[in-house]
């Protein structure tokens, strides 16, 4: 199953300090146990279409093996230590999870 992560920095936050230690907490969250692959990054510099949302700051996207290793992973200390640490810093956070048939 694959979990994507939409986040919204809040403007105080939009400094260059502050995103590099954002960065470094989704970079701790790729070698959790049960993520099978997991990439993050910004908004592509592409053409704008009316269907296209580039609005967002920074999107985390993680496949797990298994709907059971993506529960593990939500209750993971390292996963709740990485929200305590950053929710503050959200202004908005979306979440999609889909399985692929």
């Amino acid at each position: 199953m694959d979990h994507h992560v939409y986040f919204w920095l809040n403007e105080e936050r939009q400094n260059e300090a502050d995103r590099a230690e954002f960065e470094a907490g989704l970079e701790s969250l790729l070698p959790l146990e049960g993520v099978v692959r997991g990439i993050w990054g910004v908004p592509a510099p592409v053409a704008p279409r009316p269907v296209l949302d580039l609005s967002w700051d920074y999107a985390l996207s993680l496949t797990f093996a298994s709907v059971a290793a993506h529960d593990a992973y939500q209750v993971d200390p390292a996963h709740k230590a990485f929200i305590e640490a950053f929710k503050p810093w959200w202004a908005e956070v979306r979440v999609t999870d889909l399985v692929a048939k």
